[in-house]
């Protein structure tokens, strides 16, 4: 399970991306829309929810400007978080500072588009599941065959 947390309906395409993205390995997301600004009881309330639940989870955060969503939640969830920005052309990507600076003790990862962000939860929920590890293998294996694909194609016959 990858709860996809958005600081606002703005960042809706960005992590509907990553919910696609996790599609390909078999892996279940749920997108909520809550900010650390703005409403941290109610981020609080989403995130003990999810807590509660059992089920193996990464969290994908996406946030931009004053990236407070992926602290707050890392520092209030035992489970892995993944930080996913969307790139502001408004401030030069300037604004994704507030994603790698980080006080001690709070540790999200920082991964910048939707595809790496669902690959890499899908790899830490696979250290606990099969069935997720072999799909990463399978999309492995048909990125590798593209490549060797291209190459052949630029070879003369």
């Amino acid at each position: 399970m990858v709860p996809i947390i958005l600081g606002s309906r703005a960042d809706l395409e960005h992590g509907q991306a990553v919910a696609v993205a996790l599609l390909a390995f078999g892996v279940e997301s749920e997108i909520r829309i809550a900010s650390a600004h703005k409403a941290p009881e109610f981020l609080m309330k989403i995130l003990a929810d999810y807590e509660a639940d059992p089920r193996p989870k990464v969290y994908v955060t996406i946030a931009g400007l004053s990236n407070a969503l992926s602290a707050f939640t890392d520092g209030r969830v035992a489970a892995p978080v993944i930080a996913c920005p969307p790139y502001s052309e408004k401030f030069g990507g300037a604004d994704l500072f507030s994603s790698l600076r980080m006080p001690s003790g709070i540790a999200p990862m920082v991964v910048l588009t939707p595809a790496g962000a669902a690959l890499a939860a899908a790899k830490i929920l696979a250290l606990t599941d099969a069935d997720i590890a072999e799909r990463i293998r399978a999309v492995q294996g048909a990125t590798a065959a593209r490549i060797e694909a291209d190459d052949a194609a630029l070879r003369p016959r």
